[in-house]
């Protein structure tokens, strides 16, 4: 029977019971990897409850630098009974089966292609600790010891991890190295016989890049781009959001001197009242967000409606998740996109920017605080749960001191005492955003009171056609003005000259980037542009041009983004080909080659030279 042997190249899956204390295990074999200088790309798939249903943590392991999800599994570390058949169903033929032997199971469970390697965790810890929450703890540290043996990761830097980890905590360092090295033993008396292919060798791959969360990247780009105001109501994916804000806010606005916080952070009742507190927060010139997931914008949209009527800023971070209704809390998806752009009833607009990992995350939402008081709108930030919850390796974050933020077009009280003519509502720049005042910002003039019904340029209440006419075409001109401000799409043109192309956006970007070498590898060459915000500049439109056919790579089932392309753009929707992933995981490289080169061949639209 043949084997994968791989050197810093393949897919590990852990099979867990949520509540088991595998995480931290899980962990530290990434980690232990990193520090060895190999890229690794964790992903933990876990249930919405607390404990008891399966869990899983998948890491792929890449020297090349790969960062999305691959498809397939090398080696599958099955420590869950319940889901078995289908972790032993996901290995790749040659694959290592890693598992608990301490019951004997029949030869019809073990796939005939497959290589099995036992391990009586559970007997040799039973034998080895009194309490039953300690058997379970130190279980998974002898599977992470025995896994390290066998694939060469170095012994010295888990113990290092540990010692960062227990730094303060003499007995549990030492209660945790013991295990990993009874792990380490057991497999080199009992397991060295046995054919594995899979190591790990000390690289320099990973070089200056961070280890980071997107959500703690996103708070963080709050805190720098200068939101004072956070009200939150917490909602699975994007609770952490809030919570890291509150802890960089600590350490960065709080005052040394007295103590002041110079902040102000509300776990509102719902949905509902966060958007309120935010709405309140931005028309009174502070800097404020939200952080949410799909159901929370769905009750949020009112607020939406009011503050882009009346041209109030503040930002949603959206953290998407499955849907619809409750849909599946815990897995990712990016089907919000609809909901967002057009959330509110009426003709609404929202701009949306799409984050392709935490480095983005930080700085695309300090970029929404800007952006949001340039436009005087709300501005999303549209993350999703494989950005927001998993470490991912980024370039490192960097900020420049001198940058100042963009409060937009604020009229002051000197403005305002010598004269100058003030019209809350009337565009006098050609850019579709009008001035705007403070409150307290003088005595007498300037605007203090706005309304979510229809006014005048000078915010007077006003039912006239005329009046309602000019006030939302300005706003689709300020639209328009949003197109040219917000982040452009990035290009990546072929090695050869081609009429194919594919659109693509946000967390499907690490596993788009290994398909488009792959495809080439097979002699299918598409140019790629990676959308970045909407409103479309005019570029997308050219790029959807210059080809006979488009692929719209999404993960949801509805082509949301596709959708968005043919009505704001007015594209032939035969021209857009659709790429769908919608299962609640992160979307493969695997995937994504496989459905191109299927639809090249079901297009006949073989690569040619342009014209």
């Amino acid at each position: 029977m043949s084997r994968i042997e791989a050197v810093n190249d393949f897919v590990v899956k852990f099979a867990n019971v949520n509540g088991s204390g595998s995480a931290s295990a899980n962990e530290l074999f990434a980690r232990a990897i990193l520090r060895m200088g190999v890229p690794v790309s964790p992903r933990n798939i876990f249930p919405s409850n607390i404990q008891g249903l399966p869990t899983w943590y998948e890491v792929r392991v890449c020297e090349a630098g790969w960062l999305g999800r691959r498809g397939g599994v090398d080696l599958m570390v099955a420590m869950n009974p319940q889901t078995w058949d289908q972790d032993v169903a996901e290995i790749q033929p040659g694959g290592y089966l890693f598992y608990d032997s301490t019951k004997p199971m029949p030869a019809s469970d073990f796939r005939p292609d497959i290589h099995v390697i036992g391990m009586p965790a559970t007997a040799i810890c039973n034998a080895t600790y009194d309490v039953p929450r300690e058997r379970t703890l130190f279980k998974n540290i002898l599977v992470l010891g025995a896994l390290s043996e066998l694939m060469g990761i170095e012994s010295a830097v888990i113990e290092g991890l540990f010692a960062e980890q227990y730094r303060g905590k003499e007995r549990l360092l030492d209660s945790n190295v013991r295990a990993l090295h009874a792990g380490r033993e057991f497999a080199r008396d009992h397991l060295s016989v046995q054919p594995f292919g899979l190591a790990v060798k000390r690289a320099d791959a990973v070089g200056d890049k961070i280890f980071l969360e997107g959500n703690a990247a996103t708070a963080l780009g709050c805190v720098y781009g200068g939101a004072t105001v956070c009200a939150w109501y917490p909602i699975t994916p994007s609770s952490s959001v809030a919570e890291a804000f509150e802890k960089y806010a600590v350490k960065f606005r709080t005052d040394p001197a007295t103590g002041e916080k110079r902040y102000a952070i509300v776990q509102a009742e719902d949905e509902i009242a966060s958007i309120g507190i935010i709405t309140g927060a931005g028309w009174n010139g502070a800097r404020a967000f939200t952080a949410t997931s799909g159901p929370g914008v769905s009750l949020m949209t009112e607020f939406l409606g009011l503050a882009y009527f009346a041209e109030i800023p503040f930002v949603v971070i959206d953290v998407q998740r499955g849907g619809p209704s409750t849909g599946m809390p815990t897995r990712t998806q990016q089907a919000d996109l609809l909901s967002s752009a057009y959330a509110s009833h009426g003709d609404t607009q929202h701009v949306l920017l799409l984050p392709e990992d935490p480095r983005e995350c930080f700085e695309f939402a300090a970029m929404a605080l800007d952006l949001a008081e340039r436009l005087q709108t709300p501005v999303f930030l549209m993350s999703d749960l494989d950005i927001g919850m998993n470490q991912r390796l980024c370039a490192p974050l960097e900020w420049d001191d001198a940058r100042r933020y963009d409060r937009g077009k604020v009229m002051t009280a000197e403005q305002l005492e010598a004269g100058t003519p003030f019209a809350r509502y009337k565009d006098v720049d050609g850019d579709g955003i009008p001035w705007r005042t403070l409150p307290g910002t003088h005595a007498s003039k300037g605007a203090y009171f706005t309304r979510g019904t229809t006014r005048n340029e000078q915010a007077i209440y006003s039912e006239r056609g005329d009046d309602y006419v000019r006030n939302v075409e300005r706003l689709r001109a300020k639209f328009a003005t949003a197109a040219l401000l917000a982040p452009q799409p990035l290009v990546r043109a072929a090695a050869q000259k081609t009429r194919l192309g594919v659109l693509y956006f946000g967390s499907t970007a690490p596993a788009m980037d290994e398909a488009l070498a792959a495809l080439a590898d097979a002699g299918i060459h598409i140019d790629a542009m990676r959308l970045r915000a909407y409103p479309f500049p005019p570029s997308v439109a050219e790029f959807i041009a210059a080809h006979d056919a488009v692929f719209v790579v999404e993960q949801n089932r509805d082509a949301q983004m596709r959708r968005l392309l043919i009505n704001e753009l007015e594209v032939a929707p035969a021209q857009l080909v659709k790429v769908l992933h919608y299962d609640g995981t992160p979307i493969t490289a695997r995937f994504i080659t496989d459905a191109i080169t299927r639809h090249v061949h079901a297009l006949a639209t073989t690569p040619r030279s342009a014209a």
